[in-house]
């Protein structure tokens, strides 16, 4: 599909720009008006690294909960990167951003899933929950607190991994985290304030911006995967460092979340057309 083509589709597609805010719905089954968040529009600085400007343009980004936003997104892509416009045109099928888990939930299931393979990890978290009544409407700061250390390695949760959940749900507990706080706190203070407990570092509140929060903003500089995108996309030599990410991906705000999306998509169609070259 052209540039052109792409941008009339969704042009076609979208509705209106809406200022309304979309509510997750956080229960798996039934929801109820208590089981909704709602993600505040965040305004995020568009800053030009050639811009000497002291004044730069505020630009009010939505999170990425909804088809509309992320036409939005799409369309201020592919005229800002003509490069990456190319790989976003080569795929057919536009992101999701969609989590129906509660930000502790969403915390404590990355912790879980660290380090281990996507089979084995699904099978500890489906033992972990079942700890719960209520499955994973069960799994509070309080009753994660409840659990023994050594109840959860009896169900293959490292010792060490116990003590990271139990550091989350205390921080939870004490009021230096809550669902409400975490939902209204800045970028740079979400990682700040995450990566204080135990077990969760920058790379982790980078996934949980931009799957959990919608964060349309984040640009994940440590990932391998968008790194690898971005030198396959630029043509560079070597794996782009934080500083070269930052200053490749400046066109991208202010949609560096599914800017980065697109990365992972590069290096699985790479990775699928070597495989069949090989063939």
């Amino acid at each position: 599909m052209s540039l052109r083509k792409t941008l009339t589709a969704l042009s076609r597609a979208s509705s209106p720009p809406d200022s309304s805010i979309s509510a997750v719905n956080l229960e798996a089954a039934e929801p109820s008006r208590s089981s909704q968040i709602t993600f505040r529009p965040r305004k995020i600085r568009k800053v030009s690294l050639d811009d000497l400007n002291p004044s730069p343009t505020t630009i009010t980004a939505s999170p990425l909960s909804s088809k509309s936003t992320v036409d939005i997104a799409l369309r201020h892509l592919l005229i800002s990167d003509e490069l990456l416009g190319g790989v976003i045109s080569a795929h057919n099928t536009p992101p999701v951003f969609e989590s129906t888990s509660t930000p502790f939930l969403s915390l404590a299931r990355s912790i879980l899933y660290q380090q281990l393979a996507t089979k084995a990890a699904k099978c500890i978290y489906d033992r972990f929950i079942s700890l719960f009544p209520g499955g994973e409407s069960g799994v509070l700061p309080d009753s994660v607190i409840s659990v023994s250390a050594v109840d959860l390695r009896e169900i293959g949760v490292s010792g060490r991994k116990a003590s990271y959940l139990h550091d989350l749900a205390g921080k939870y507990k004490s009021g230096e985290l809550s669902e409400e706080t975490i939902l209204e706190m800045s970028d740079g203070e979400l990682i700040d304030r995450l990566t204080s407990v135990k077990g969760i570092g920058v790379w982790t509140v980078h996934m949980f911006m931009i799957f959990s929060l919608h964060r349309p903003d984040v640009l994940p500089v440590g990932d391998l995967g968008v790194r690898k995108g971005v030198k396959d996309l630029y043509g560079l030599k070597n794996l782009p460092g934080p500083l070269q990410m930052e200053q490749l991906c400046d066109k991208w705000r202010p949609y560096r979340s599914v800017g980065s999306w697109y990365m992972w998509r590069l290096i699985e169609s790479n990775k699928t057309s070597k495989t069949k070259l090989s063939k």
